[in-house]
């Protein structure tokens, strides 16, 4: 990325409205964020003390997945839809650590992730990293990017890691999915988590984000998200809270807050 679209994203930032990303950097103790992200963090958390676990546990979630996608299941190219800001065990970070080979696009449409794009393009010598300056909802803007990067005619590994939640129902969250997904070629595999509606307050702190947010966030019931999956083979153990997929050491911690839930799924 040159300079020039580094000045770019930046006239584009607004530091005036709390935005998801920035708000989730904060949750993880970054410094990528501003008041407004900052104050609607911390009212998320006054009201939902756990959001900051569940925001770390996601990523957690990206390890162990992505870990299995490079390993067990050998795929060595990722697009990674909805990447947030930089930081540590970035999905390219655990796959090449896993297979040097691999080759990652990141996708994401917030101008301060464009800007911070460059941690995001260190690769091994053997594989390579790309990013998209792109929006969820554009699914073909998107494939058309990742195809001068990714190889369409091996398997892939798409991770949608809390952004399907950034999409309202009337824009067919399941649709984009299945759009996305219907392209890539069999043997790739479907990563994806989102948070749920299960817990009132949780439903109540989202609330008060989104009504202040650029972006509102959308949560759904277990169920919906689940239909996300339709038409993959899902891998042990299927759809369920985050913190129950293959957690280390196969021990699941009762205590850990089950605000989202995850899968991942084979396309046959």
């Amino acid at each position: 990325m040159d300079d020039e679209t580094a000045q770019s994203a930046w006239d584009r930032v607004d530091t005036t409205k709390p935005h998801s990303a920035r708000v989730w950097d904060y949750m993880l103790g970054g410094k990528n964020n501003y008041q407004p992200d900052k104050e609607a963090g911390d009212t998320i958390l006054a009201l939902f003390p756990a959001f900051a676990q569940v925001a770390r546990l996601q990523r957690e979630f990206l390890i162990r997945s992505v870990r299995f996608l490079a390993g067990e299941a050998g795929i060595r190219q990722f697009l990674d839809i909805g990447t947030g800001l930089p930081t540590a065990n970035n999905t390219h970070e655990v796959a090449q650590a896993v297979a040097p080979e691999s080759r990652i696009v990141y996708v994401d449409n917030d101008p301060l992730v464009l800007v911070h794009a460059r941690a995001l393009l260190t690769s091994t010598p053997e594989g390579a990293t790309d990013y998209l300056d792109a929006d969820v909802r554009d699914p073909e803007t998107i494939l058309e990017g990742a195809a001068k990067t990714l190889d369409f005619s091996r398997p892939i590994g798409l991770t949608m890691l809390s952004i399907a939640g950034q999409v309202t129902d009337a824009d067919d969250p399941k649709g984009i999915v299945q759009r996305l997904v219907d392209r890539l070629p069999s043997g790739s595999y479907l990563a994806l988590s989102d948070g749920v509606n299960t817990d009132p307050a949780l439903v109540t702190a989202v609330a008060s984000y989104n009504a202040n947010a650029a972006f509102p966030y959308n949560l759904r019931s277990p169920e919906t998200i689940a239909t996300f999956f339709e038409g993959l083979e899902l891998v042990e153990p299927g759809v369920v809270p985050t913190p129950h997929w293959r957690p280390e050491g196969g021990v699941i911690n009762p205590a850990l807050p089950l605000s989202a839930v995850c899968g991942v799924g084979r396309k046959p």
